[in-house]
């Protein structure tokens, strides 16, 4: 199933309407304006597998409540079931950029008792909460004022992989995870310059789309075939885990580029890159970005929405779409996927899409002055 298979997924799943109440993310004035959509959806339960006794951060924590206000974000596909993904979403100091990132909890410590979704959450949760008092490129100052006061701007410059770092320690110190791995992909996207920085540990990853062509696509990265590279936690009194694999965060890839007006940027979970292929994605975004284009021309009577609504419903609408088409690819055994190819070039023999969490972030990037 190519990007035309895709394209009349997306003519289809159009006959949805997209909420109009989107909370969107879009950053104030200035030269670049981020505008954000977020969709997931868990895995069904396997009643085959094993049974793990969870005790999930509670409502009325700092995680938790973060947590739940996070998956209160209109969701059309699955709700607030996001298994062992999370995600998140951050506005910077004085709404100099973004930062956002998804990570996916290691499934392989169910075998073991450990929740997975734990790990993954408060990696977030601290990410988001390390990048909100941070800048994504040097502090900006008004050239006009004294030193002394220059001095005085508060706030630091927060690297993808500097907020990795800091957000693993959180993790490592946080006494509600006792053990876990997660893959993580994080990135800042500076409303003053338009640069995009990322660091990426695992097989979750992102892609930038400009000109309905795929202009970078990050790798991913393993030890071996489905052993993604991924932070660990590991409770120190059972030997039963010393073969776990334990990675740094230095141990990241790191990319940085410049964005222009019109570009897409997708951040996701192997959920998605294990069963949609780039093309499809790209078509998804196509004629999606197409409907609202005639939506807009059909607007009569001056009683049209703000065009920054308009793109924060466009943002929300595609990564809809992209999860509806990888939900739909993952349970379907006729269909070549992007894993079984893995999995063939492995020598290994696999059928279908591969059924996961999946959880995907689209921006829309638009130059404002």
């Amino acid at each position: 199933m190519k990007a035309s298979s895709a394209a009349a997924f997306v003519v289809n799943a159009s006959r949805k309407s997209c909420p109009s109440h989107i909370r969107g993310y879009s950053s104030l004035p200035r030269p670049y304006r981020f505008h954000v959509g977020a969709s997931w959806a868990g895995k069904p339960h396997d009643p085959r597998g094993p049974r793990v006794k969870s005790n999930p951060f509670p409502a009325d924590s700092p995680i938790g409540q973060w947590r739940d206000l996070m998956l209160s974000r209109p969701n059309a596909p699955a709700g607030s079931h996001i298994g062992e993904d999370f995600f998140y979403i951050q506005d910077m100091r004085e709404k100099s950029g973004i930062s956002l990132g998804v990570a996916d909890g290691v499934g392989g410590w169910t075998e073991s008792g450990v929740d997975p979704s734990l790990f993954s959450q408060a990696l977030m949760y601290h990410a988001q909460r390390y990048s909100k008092a941070a800048w994504p490129g040097e502090p900006e100052v008004d050239p006009t004022q004294e030193y002394e006061e220059r001095e005085q701007v508060e706030g630091w410059e927060l690297t993808p992989l500097e907020c990795l770092e800091s957000a693993y320690g959180g993790v490592l110190r946080e006494r509600n995870v006792l053990a876990g791995s997660s893959t993580a992909c994080l990135m800042t996207l500076n409303a003053s310059n338009g640069a995009l920085r990322a660091a990426n540990l695992g097989d979750s990853g992102f892609l930038v789309i400009r000109a309905s062509t795929v202009v970078y696509q990050q790798q991913s990265q393993t030890h071996f075939f489905n052993c993604p590279k991924q932070l660990s936690k590991l409770p120190t009194s059972q030997k039963r885990f010393s073969r776990v694999c334990i990675d740094n965060p230095s141990d990241a890839d790191l990319c940085e580029m410049k964005l222009r007006h019109g570009d897409i940027v997708i951040a996701y979970t192997d959920g998605l890159s294990d069963n949609v292929f780039p093309a499809e994605m790209v078509a998804i975004c196509s004629l999606v970005a197409r409907q609202f284009q005639v939506a807009k021309h059909t607007v009569t009577g001056g009683q049209g929405e703000s065009q920054e609504v308009s793109e924060d419903r466009e943002a929300q609408a595609m990564a809809e779409r992209i999860v509806d088409y990888a939900r739909m690819c993952m349970f379907n055994r006729k269909r070549v996927s992007p894993f079984e190819r893995a999995a063939a070039r492995e020598g290994m023999y696999f059928r279908g899409g591969k059924v996961d969490d999946v959880t995907v972030l689209v921006t829309i990037v638009q130059e404002t002055l």
